[in-house]
């Protein structure tokens, strides 16, 4: 019997974990350590299935690796043992399921990764219910079929499991179980009304969002089911992986609650991917074979040699053997959320006497409003934030599901208001700003608004309640200083805020773009199709504005702050 802890999947993540590693990218990381804590038990909801882990090896010692004439259990890719043994071996402690209903695989070609799904289904055609029906879904059905392809090549080069299988024209059946395992083609077969117990996505990259929701909505009674997306990078902006891949990050980042999704992200990190050209970190980061086997590795040079003395080439390389999209290089993230993140306090600063900066981003019908006070501490250079999202009642459920967010438990915690029904209750809105002074004990120096949504909001703060208000005109030209200098404090952490799951997930949302005179601006991320929000940090940036007006360029105003 085997130990997990002996495996070459544990033994993948210890590796992995090095402090002097850098052969993987930091999302890797945070995976293996996830799963590393399962393994050692320090995980309340997961545990390994040891008996199940055996039945894999087993399985996997019967099974011939086509290539190399060996068994697979001797023949297996190291990342592709954890992928396997993670996905398949690891249950939910509450009902004995398993714990990881979508394992996805973000990986660079050449990696044998549509053998690495093969090996899991013929695994799960031997292990899943009786009955039960497998598929796999592509564009077209060439590409859906690659996945037969290897799980025939593997079963044909497998006496022992040779005739335990009866490969048909159109789909694999595993005569012990009665088990179906079916190619779709997205072009040619509809994918509603599929009972899947597993399903492949292969080549994500070149599909939207419709055939994994098919495939995720036929599993909704299921209490074991899987979800397999594998691909490469794709140049195009409106593929599912992209989505997907944003959710696998805010996962792995802790802005999302949903640790039943497991991935590994085989991409550069962010600071190493412009010197693709020469860093050779960049293709072991995206090519876990190219680690352990110099053909692979020098293959890939040689693509990249080419890519570098020719345009025509390059698109491909980047975005097939380094994950890198290549349009998305110029459009930089804002911040990360690791640089946002490290910038959170360990408690609420004191916000009594203190004069504050209040930023307003008012919506548009469907979309969120926001809230930001922010207060300076001239002994420490710091800007401390307290930010609030604003969202409608008739909205929640929806913006949950499409923006992948939680907003019942922002709710919660206090850091999103519910304010009206269908549109924005621009009374409460108003008002929430003027209670600040009471409820925080502040005095409140200013407020910068969007003048878009807000002239009759500032109006009444001006007319009804005597504040002061200023108009923030939303061009690059007037923000490059204040967003340039909100960067550099979160760089720097010295700006500070606590326990605002959506305001982290705001700051992820941005992208930096830049206008004809080198001004900066932040945009959304055109790449998210999950319409994530943004407005927390717009809300921010007009805080910041006042603020900066006073502290950085006119410290002598007679506006200036004062501490109570």
């Amino acid at each position: 019997m085997g130990n997990i802890k002996d495996s070459k999947a544990y033994q993948y993540c210890l590796w992995c974990l090095e402090d002097d590693n850098q052969l993987v990218g930091k999302y890797v990381k945070k995976q293996a350590k996830a799963w590393i804590d399962i393994v050692n038990g320090h995980n309340e909801e997961a545990s390994i299935d040891e008996k199940m882990f055996n039945k894999v090896c087993g399985i996997l010692k019967l099974m011939v690796h086509p290539d190399l004439g060996v068994s697979i259990y001797e023949g297996m890719e190291n990342y592709q043992w954890f992928f396997v043994v993670a996905t398949l071996c690891t249950i939910n402690k509450e009902d004995n399921a398993r714990y990881y209903e979508t394992s996805l695989l973000e990986i660079s070609r050449k990696n044998y990764k549509t053998f690495g799904s093969a090996i899991v289904f013929i695994i799960g055609m031997l292990l899943e219910p009786k009955f039960s029906r497998l598929f796999s879904v592509a564009p077209d059905y060439k590409l859906s079929s690659e996945l037969k392809l290897a799980v025939r090549k593997i079963i044909k080069s497998s006496p022992s499991l040779e005739d335990r299988f009866k490969i048909k024209r159109d789909m694999v059946e595993c005569k012990l179980t009665d088990i179906e395992y079916t190619p779709l083609a997205y072009s040619n077969d509809g994918m509603d009304g599929k009972l899947a117990n597993i399903f492949l996505a292969d080549e994500a990259g070149i599909l939207d969002d419709y055939p994994i929701e098919a495939m995720r909505s036929s599993q909704i009674t299921l209490k074991n089911k899987l979800g397999i997306i594998i691909s490469t990078q794709y140049p195009n902006d409106n593929n599912v992986m992209l989505t997907e891949i944003d959710y696998a990050k805010r996962v792995l980042d802790g802005l999302v609650e949903n640790k039943r999704y497991f991935s590994l992200l085989y991409e550069p990190d962010e600071e190493i991917r412009k010197q693709w050209e020469h860093n050779d970190l960049v293709i072991y980061q995206s090519n876990p074979v190219a680690v352990d086997n110099n053909n692979v590795f020098k293959a890939i040079v040689d693509k990249r040699t080419m890519a570098i003395l020719y345009e025509s080439k390059r698109e491909n390389y980047l975005c097939k053997h380094n994950n890198i999209k290549y349009k998305g290089i110029g459009a930089d993230g804002y911040v990360s959320s690791d640089q946002i993140k490290a910038c959170k306090a360990d408690k609420e600063w004191d916000w009594k006497g203190k004069s504050v900066y209040i930023g307003a981003d008012g919506a548009e019908s469907y979309d969120n409003s926001s809230i930001c006070m922010l207060g300076y501490d001239e002994n420490t250079g710091f800007v401390h934030s307290k930010t609030w999202c604003f969202i409608q009642e008739d909205y929640i459920e929806d913006k949950s599901k499409r923006e992948k967010f939680d907003y019942r438990k922002s709710i919660q915690d206090g850091n999103t208001i519910v304010c009206g029904e269908s549109v924005l209750d621009y009374a409460q809105f108003e008002q929430f700003v003027v209670n600040l002074q009471h409820e925080y004990g502040v005095n409140i120096v200013g407020i910068g608004y969007d003048i878009r949504n807000l002239r009759n909001s500032a109006q009444k703060w001006d007319r009804d309640h005597g504040l002061v208000t200023i108009e923030v005109k939303q061009h690059s030209s007037v923000l490059h200083p204040t967003i340039k200098w909100l960067k550099e404090l979160i760089l720097e952490k010295r700006f500070s805020y606590y326990n605002n799951l959506v305001y982290e997930n705001n700051f992820t949302n941005c992208r930096q773009t830049e206008d004809t005179n080198l001004n900066k601006y932040i945009n959304k991320k055109v790449s998210v199709k999950t319409a994530g929000k943004v407005d927390m940090v717009f809300a921010t940036i007009n805080a910041l504005y006042l603020l900066m007006d006073d502290v950085i360029i006119n410290p002598e105003s007679d506006w200036s702050i004062q501490v109570i």
